[in-house]
C-alpha cells in the first residue's frame, strides 16, 4: 500500500487532466495560449483552498520544461527567496528559459519579503505564479501586484467533482483493486464543498474506516466516519468555511452572543486576524451598509488596527466591531443596488450617456449639443434641481430601494422632497 495521501497519487500532470477552470485551461482560454506559445508572464492565481492553484503551476512547469522552485510563505524568508533568485541567476547560462517560482499562500508574505521579489521579476530572472486565498489587492504590494496578471480560480462544480470521484474509483492504483459503489453522493460533495482535496481525503477517510474491499458508499456512512474522525478530517477540528458562515449569519440576524461564539471558536483554531478583519469590513457595507454608516469607518479602523498590533490584544479589537456590527440596525440596499445596476448593464448595454450630462472640452463637441441644457444643481434653491442623468431607455428605472430602518428613513425622506413621486 502507498504511503501518498490519495490526493498527491491522483494529481494530474498534463493539462488534458486537470479539472475544472475550463475559462483558464479550456481551448483557446488564456493560460493554455500561454503554455502552447510558450510566452509565460508572472501571475497570481486567487481561488478557494482545493481548486488546483499548485497542480496548475506545476502543469505548466513540466509542459514547458523549466527550472521549477516552490515557496510557501509560511515558512520562507527573505533568504529563501535570494538563494532562488541566485540559482536562476546562475543557471541563465545554461538554460534559455528563465526558472519559475512558485509562491503558495503570497499574501502570506511581509512587504519586506515581496519587495525581494520585485527586482527579479521586473529584469525576467524568473516568472513568478503566486498563489492565494485571498484578494490580492489586499495582501500583495501595489509595485509587485502591477507586475501580475490576477487569474480568478472557481470553485468546483458537481459536474467537476463527479468526474474526480470516477477517476479517484476507476483509475487510482489502490481503489481500483477494491469494490466500491457510490450510492449516494450528497454527503461527499456537500462536506468537500467544491475541494477536490477535501473531496479525496474524506473518499479516502471512509474508505480506510471501512477495513474491507467491498464498499457502498452511502450519505449516512460518510456523516458517521467523519463525525468519529473529525481531527483527521480538517485541521485543529475546525470546519473552517462552516464556522465564518456561522459567525457571519450570526452577525447579520443580530446575535451578538453566538457572533463572538463563533469568533472565538476562529481564534482558537488559529485563524489569520486579517481575514477575520477583512470579512467584517465586507460585512459592514453589505449587510449593515446606510442604516449605520459608521459601521464601516469601525470595520476600516478594525481592518488597520489588527495589522498593526497581531495577537492576542487582536481579539479584544475583534469583539468589538463584532458586537458592533451586530447590535446595529442592518440593510442591504446598497447590495441590491449595484447588483441590480450590473445586471441592468448586462441587459441593456452600454447605452448612451445624455447629451446634457456629456463633457464638451472641443467646440465641435458643443456644436453636437454637448452638455447644452444641463443644470448646474447648486445654482438652484436647496443645491437641486429635477432633471434626468439615466439614459433615456432606462430614465424611470429605480435602483437603490431604501429600506424600513431610521437611518435611510432620513434618506428617503430627503429624496422625496427631491425627486417627488419617484420615491413614493
Amino acid at each position: 500500500m502507498s504511503n501518498q495521501p490519495l490526493a498527491e497519487r491522483l494529481r494530474p500532470v498534463t493539462l488534458d487532466d486537470y479539472i475544472g477552470q475550463k475559462h483558464l485551461v479550456g481551448e483557446d482560454a488564456v493560460v493554455r495560449k500561454m503554455i502552447a506559445t510558450g510566452r509565460l508572464s508572472s501571475f497570481i492565481l486567487w481561488g478557494p483552498p482545493g481548486v488546483g492553484k499548485t497542480t496548475l503551476a506545476k502543469i505548466i512547469a513540466n509542459t514547458l520544461n523549466r527550472p521549477f522552485y516552490i515557496l510557501s510563505a509560511v515558512n520562507s524568508g527573505v533568504k529563501d527567496i535570494r538563494d532562488i533568485i541566485d540559482k536562476a541567476k546562475n543557471n541563465r547560462f545554461f538554460s534559455a528559459q528563465n526558472p519559475i517560482l512558485f509562491i503558495d499562500e503570497i499574501h502570506r508574505f511581509s512587504k519586506s519579503q515581496q519587495d525581494s521579489l520585485l527586482g527579479a521579476v521586473e529584469q525576467g530572472i524568473l516568472t513568478l505564479i503566486g498563489a492565494t486565498t485571498e484578494n490580492p489587492s489586499f495582501e500583495v504590494i501595489s509595485p509587485l501586484l502591477s507586475r501580475c496578471q490576477v487569474y480568478v480560480l472557481k470553485s468546483l462544480e458537481k459536474e467537476d467533482l463527479m468526474i474526480l470521484l470516477d477517476r479517484a474509483i476507476h483509475k487510482d492504483t489502490e481503489l481500483s483493486q477494491r469494490k466500491i459503489v457510490i450510492g449516494e453522493v450528497e454527503a461527499l460533495l456537500r462536506f468537500s464543498g467544491g475541494d477536490a482535496r477535501k473531496l479525496l481525503n474524506v473518499l479516502e477517510l471512509v474508505l480506510n474506516a471501512s477495513g474491507t474491499d467491498e464498499v457502498v458508499i452511502t450519505n449516512n456512512l460518510v456523516t458517521e466516519r467523519l463525525q468519529e474522525n473529525l481531527a483527521l478530517y480538517d485541521k485543529n477540528g475546525e470546519m473552517h468555511y462552516d464556522i465564518i458562515s456561522a459567525f457571519i449569519k450570526s452577525i447579520r440576524g443580530g446575535d451578538p452572543d453566538a457572533a463572538v461564539y463563533y469568533l472565538a471558536r476562529m481564534l482558537e483554531g488559529g485563524e489569520d486576524v486579517t481575514f477575520i478583519a477583512r470579512r467584517l469590513l465586507i460585512l459592514s457595507a453589505e449587510d449593515v451598509g446606510l442604516a449605520n454608516p459608521n459601521a464601516l469607518l469601525l470595520a476600516q479602523s478594525t481592518f488597520d488596527a489588527v495589522h498593526k498590533i497581531g495577537m492576542p490584544e487582536s481579539r479584544i479589537i475583534l469583539s468589538e466591531c463584532t458586537i458592533y456590527l451586530a447590535t446595529s440596525p442592518k440593510s442591504n440596499s446598497i447590495y441590491s443596488a449595484i447588483d441590480e445596476a450590473l445586471a441592468e448593464v448586462k441587459q441593456s448595454g452600454h447605452l448612451p450617456v445624455p447629451l446634457h450630462l456629456r463633457n464638451a472640452p472641443t467646440k465641435l463637441m458643443k456644436q453636437l449639443g454637448y452638455g447644452i441644457e444641463y443644470k448646474y444643481a447648486h445654482s438652484y434653491e436647496g443645491n437641486f434641481v429635477d432633471q434626468d442623468f439615466l439614459p433615456e431607455k432606462i430614465k424611470e428605472k429605480r435602483f437603490y430601494k431604501p429600506q424600513h430602518n431610521p437611518s435611510e428613513e432620513k434618506i428617503l425622506e430627503r429624496l422625496r422632497q427631491w425627486w417627488k413621486s419617484r420615491f413614493e
